[in-house]
């Protein structure tokens, strides 16, 4: 299997431990994942590269979620965005949604939880290819 017919994630949170977390449970499910805790960096990144899903925190220095998530939506209107973040309130939620994103997560999550999401999101994408 090539790895163009791979699911490409991009994780973006300032905890590293939310990478260390997420990166083998997804990479475990099948799909290809590079996981950033700097905004700036995981910024230059979706530049160069388009991912199907991407899953950010909200609250990071420097960028935060929703400015990466309006960025990421610009250069690539078929990505999925989802959001975990310790700080879920309506008006985030409600802003994160009217940006397009496809789903909010509140930490602490559940990995099982992350995970079905991921898998909702990867069959919008491949139905949006098809």
């Amino acid at each position: 299997m090539s790895d163009e017919s791979k699911t490409r994630i991009l994780v973006l949170d300032d905890e590293p431990i939310v990478c260390k977390r997420l990166k083998p449970a997804l990479e475990k499910a099948g799909f290809e994942v590079e996981t950033f805790t700097r905004s700036a960096k995981a910024m230059e990144r979706v530049a160069e590269q388009k991912f199907n899903i991407v899953i950010t925190d909200l609250k990071m220095e420097g960028v935060d979620g929703i400015q990466f998530l309006t960025r990421v939506k610009e250069q690539s209107p078929a990505t999925e965005v989802i959001v975990i973040t310790g700080f879920a309130t309506m008006d985030t939620a409600k802003e994160s949604y009217q940006k397009g994103v496809f789903d909010f997560i509140a930490k602490p999550f559940k990995l099982a939880a992350i995970l079905e999401v991921v898998k909702k999101a990867e069959q919008r994408v491949r139905a949006a290819q098809a």
